[in-house]
Order: C-alpha cells, then structure tokens, then sequence
C-alpha cells in the first residue's frame, strides 16, 4: 500500500514537472488594461475645407465652469490650436464614455472645463505648438505623459 502511495505521488510529481514549462504557453494573453490603451485622436489634420465644430468661446462659461482663470483662457487658447488639438487623445479616457473623438471634442462643450486632465494636455500641445513642434511631435509627449508637468495655478499667464 505504501508503494502504490509514493509511485502515485511520484507520477504525479513527474507530470507537474514535465507539463509545467509548456502552461504559459496555453494561457491566453489578457488585454491591455485601459490605462495603457491610446484614447482616440485623428492621425492627421481634417480635409481641407472641412469645418471643425466651434470651440465654446470664453462667454460661454459661467460657475463651475469658469471658477478659475486658467478654465477660460484654455477655451481661448484651444480656439486657437483647433487643427492641433483635434488631432491629440485626451487621457481622461473621455472617448469611452462621452464618445469623444479627440482633445478638440472636450473644448466643444464644457467638458474640458471641469477636467484637468483635458486642461493640462491644452495647455501642453499650445506650448508645444509655440515651439513649433508638430502635431505628431505634440501627441508623442502627450502619450508619453508630459503634459503632468503643466502647473495649471500659473497656466492662466500662458499666451
């Protein structure tokens, strides 16, 4: 009985041993999580002729939404990158569920008002498009996270 007990436990030590190397290859890969997916942006500037819909200009913000002088003056700027922003992500993940198509869409409505996310990343690509970096240049710092660094108590001075 004994032996019938240690050649079992033997073999099925033997089989762990020799079945375990080839498991991680029968897993499947689990997706990336959403954290490390890209938010939606248009790759390149929209066809000539094409007319973007209207950033909210500053006098369409009232409370919440302009509580603080960085809020307006990134509508401000924003009107004045529209081709640049359009074709940006925006990391608050707002295309999954607002249905956003790119950075520009948060500035079509008060959305990129109340979220820092959107306000940091315009103010980010605006400074990046006065260095003359291209839209490409602008979304590779973006994805890279640079735009973290924007101190949005001094960004109202931005111009």
């Amino acid at each position: 009985m004994v032996k019938r007990a240690l050649l079992l436990a033997f073999l099925v030590a033997l089989t762990l041993a020799v079945s375990s190397p080839w498991t991680m290859y029968a897993q499947p890969q689990a997706p990336a999580p959403e954290e490390e997916r890209v938010p939606a942006f248009n790759p390149t500037p929209p066809p000539k002729g094409t007319e973007l819909p209207p950033i909210l200009g500053k006098g369409q913000l009232w409370g919440n939404n302009d509580q603080y002088p960085f809020q307006s003056h990134a509508y401000e700027l924003a009107a004045k990158i529209p081709n640049v922003i359009y074709q940006q992500p925006c990391y608050c993940y707002c295309d999954r569920g607002m249905g956003h198509k790119s950075l520009h869409s948060c500035f079509e409505g008060t959305h990129g008002a109340q979220c820092s996310t959107c306000i940091k990343e315009l103010y980010y690509a605006y400074q990046m498009n006065k260095q003359h970096k291209t839209a490409a240049q602008i979304r590779k710092g973006i994805i890279a996270g640079e735009w973290k660094t924007v101190d949005l108590q001094s960004a109202a001075n931005i111009n």
